[in-house]
């Protein structure tokens, strides 16, 4: 059995101005922009392997997380797959197809603190994102899928990020 813990971030070209370090008696320059755009980043981890699948879709909705559930369950294809995610309107929707051997399990309402998924949208904001202006969505996806990547290629690195003692004890 695998446990996964899902959920969705958005990202655009509104800047994410965070605080930053300069040598005195230097004081940092950071831009800002306001352009409405985003991609949204799907993601399912697994903090007991430190493993995920990742995915960057336009918007959210009922077909898209469906398609994402899909390429999910095609990651671990020999594995019965128990996800929890939040209780947003497209995880419930009757539109909603869910692979044979994947089960969804809500988190209680307004509780962001028990998904560890969260702290990807946390590490991809405060390490890629932080400080920077984008000229195209192009520029904001590539640099998403760059972060997700190492992140897909260093399980070391998102389990201490996302394995807490409780989602450990829980997939054992």
């Amino acid at each position: 059995m695998r446990v996964l813990f899902q959920d969705e971030g958005r990202f655009g070209r509104i800047s994410d101005a965070r605080s930053c370090w300069a040598p005195l008696p230097l004081r940092p320059t950071v831009c800002s922009q306001l352009v409405r755009e985003y991609v949204y980043a799907y993601v399912a981890v697994c903090p007991a392997e430190g493993e995920m699948s990742s995915m960057i879709l336009p918007w959210v909705d009922a077909r898209l997380i469906s398609i994402f559930l899909a390429q999910t369950a095609a990651q671990f294809p020999n594995e019965h797959c128990v996800m929890f995610l939040d209780g947003a309107g497209w995880h419930k929707a009757h539109e909603l197809t869910v692979p044979a051997n994947m089960r969804l399990l809500p988190l209680p309402p307004c509780s962001p603190e028990l998904n560890p998924a969260e702290h990807v949208w946390e590490y991809i904001r405060e390490n890629d994102i932080r400080n920077q202006i984008f000229n195209t969505l192009d520029e904001v996806m590539d640099t998403v899928e760059t972060s997700l990547r190492h992140l897909h290629k260093a399980p070391e690195e998102l389990r201490s990020m996302t394995a807490f003692p409780w989602t450990i004890d829980q997939a054992a």
